[in-house]
């Protein structure tokens, strides 16, 4: 059976999952220090994205979204695992977006390690895991 805390650390992971969706759907950059701890290191590079902390994820995002409407993140199927101040747990993230008038659905794992910090849960390892890309004819509107 679960405790009252480990019901409360899970919520408190699951809502830091929903405002990283949030905060890129809604090109608000500065809501990403709320999900990443501040010295977080970033592993995009199945993306070709080089971004190994959140500053430079912040840059990238500001640069490329604006470019791939419409756009946005589902996720769900959170496994975790919580161990004390330190979790880890696994998302699948379904985003569908359009470029150019063509789209593609894109399905990703989100594979994240997480610290307990005074401000909160916070992730601070990101591994993005690719796990299909699918075209859409006419840019997915």
């Amino acid at each position: 059976m679960l405790s009252v805390q480990e019901i409360s650390d899970r919520l408190e992971i699951q809502q830091v999952l929903a405002e990283y969706s949030h905060a890129v759907d809604q090109q608000e950059w500065d809501l990403l220090d709320d999900v990443f701890a501040a010295d977080a290191v970033l592993d995009y590079r199945a993306t070709g994205v080089e971004a190994a902390d959140v500053a430079s994820l912040k840059s990238f995002l500001a640069g490329v979204m604006p470019h791939l409407t419409p756009y946005y993140h589902l996720t769900g199927t959170t496994r975790i695992f919580i161990d004390g101040d330190r979790a880890d747990t696994r998302t699948l993230c379904l985003n569908p977006l359009g470029a150019g008038g063509h789209g593609s659905l894109i399905g990703n794992w989100y594979v994240d390690r997480w610290a307990r910090t005074a401000a909160g849960w916070r992730i601070a390892e990101r591994r993005y895991e690719p796990c299909f890309d699918f075209s859409l004819a006419g840019g997915g509107r």
